[in-house]
Order: structure tokens, then sequence, then C-alpha cells
């Protein structure tokens, strides 16, 4: 019996890991469209287009579903019609919260969104009510282990890049808006694909959490990335390591 348990353990655990895949695939499909309508359906002449097969290939998204989004976005196949849509709010503790996402039904994502906030001890604001707590800028990575530190700060400078950070394994490059497709181009002529390759809004102003308020944001935080139409969730929240470790526990 003790093996079947853990066997049903394993199943029941890859199903989950299975489930969560595909919930990737799909808003990374999404993207795609998305990029693909909005522009060339030719990869190295759409920025958007390559920074979300970058996303796909980097997810090990086969390479036929890369190609069906690509032509259902361009108009070769009936699609939905997707816009990018941004939201701000306060999540528990006032720690700020921004979500991209992509719909083909701005009210009901709204209302999605409003009630997702107010169910965890928050209140979804105007666009802007947060923004200015954050930085928007591009990131990219790469494999500290394949590419040597001077190498890559050499190469990033020479592209352009704001910044340059090696820690935990990877470098990590920041660019401004304007420069992040050029940036993200020659790294890659140079050094290949990077491990991804993102708009992102990174938090000047933190916040922090513990206890109950640490719970609910977390919470928070959990039920908008399972949002189908949602993209990215990005906070300013500061969680201290021991606190994390009783959250876990």
């Amino acid at each position: 019996m003790a093996g079947h348990s853990q066997f049903k353990n394993i199943m029941v655990r890859k199903g989950a890991q299975d489930k969560k895949r595909g919930k990737i695939f799909t808003k990374i499909i999404r993207e795609i469209m998305v990029a693909a309508k909005s522009g060339a359906p030719e990869i190295q002449k759409n920025p958007k287009l390559r920074a979300a097969v970058m996303k796909a290939r980097g997810e090990n998204m086969p390479k036929d579903k890369i190609e069906a989004a690509i032509a259902k976005g361009a108009g070769l196949g009936e699609g939905e019609n997707y816009e990018a849509v941004r939201y701000e709010g306060y999540g528990a503790a006032g720690v700020a919260v921004i979500v991209e996402a992509l719909t083909d039904n701005r009210n009901r994502t709204a209302a999605e969104m409003r009630s997702a906030f107010l169910k965890y001890g928050g209140s979804l604001g105007e666009t802007g009510s947060v923004g200015f707590m954050f930085e928007h800028l591009g990131l990219m990575e790469y494999p500290a282990a394949q590419i040597l530190e001077e190498a890559m700060l050499d190469a990033a400078i020479e592209a352009g890049a704001e910044n340059v950070e090696t820690a935990d394994g990877r470098h990590t490059i920041t660019t401004a808006l304007s420069s992040f497709a050029a940036v993200r181009d020659a790294l890659a002529q140079r050094f290949g694909d990077p491990l991804s390759a993102k708009l992102v809004w990174r938090a000047k102003i933190s916040a922090s959490a513990a206890g109950e308020e640490a719970k609910k944001i977390l919470a928070l935080i959990e039920a908008l990335e399972d949002h189908d139409d949602v993209q990215e969730v990005f906070t300013n929240i500061e969680i201290s390591a021991d606190e994390l470790q009783k959250l876990s526990a």
C-alpha cells in the first residue's frame, strides 16, 4: 500500500505540473497571437513576436505550436481578438500590484480582477495609481556558466544596456524601454537567445508584510497568476526569509 500511495502522490504531482505547463503554454500562445497580429508575422521583422517566441522556446514549447499560434494571430486562421490591458491596485498591507493581461473581454476581466483584489483584502485602482512606485524596463537573463562576466559586461555596454548583475548563476541585464529590442538582438547575435527577455515593472518603493497580511498578498498573487487572462504580476512586497519560512511551515 505504501508503494501505491507513493505512486499516487507522484501521479498527482505530475498532473499538477502538466496542468501548470498547459496554462503557461496557453498564456504564451495568446501572447504570440497578439504580437503576430500587431505587426509582421516574421520573427525577425517583429520585435514583440521575437520576444514571445523566445519565451515559448524557453518553456520548451513545441515548434508546431509556435508556428500555429503565429499563423492564427496573423489571420491565416480564425482566432480571438485579444488586447493588452494593465491593472493596478493595492493588496493587504498597502502592497502595490501591477497586472499585465491579454483579454478578449475587458469588462469581464476587469470585474474578475476587482473581485480577486477584494477577496484577499485589497482594492483595484485606476491605471497609474501605483505605477509611480515602479520602473518599467527591459530585462534579460543569460547563464553565467557559459559566458564570462567580463565578456557579458563588455557586450552589454556596447549594445546600450543600463546595467549588468551576475549572481545565482545568471547574468541579469537591464535596459531602458526604448533600447530593449536593440540590446536583446545584439546580445542574441553574439551569445544566442537568452534564458528570458521581457519587459518588467521593478519596484522603486517597497512595502513589507508579515503574518496574515503576508498570507493574503501571497494568496492574491497566486490567484492572479492562475487567471487565464493574466500574463505577468508584479508587486513591491518585501517578506523576510524568516517570515517566508513561517508561512511555508
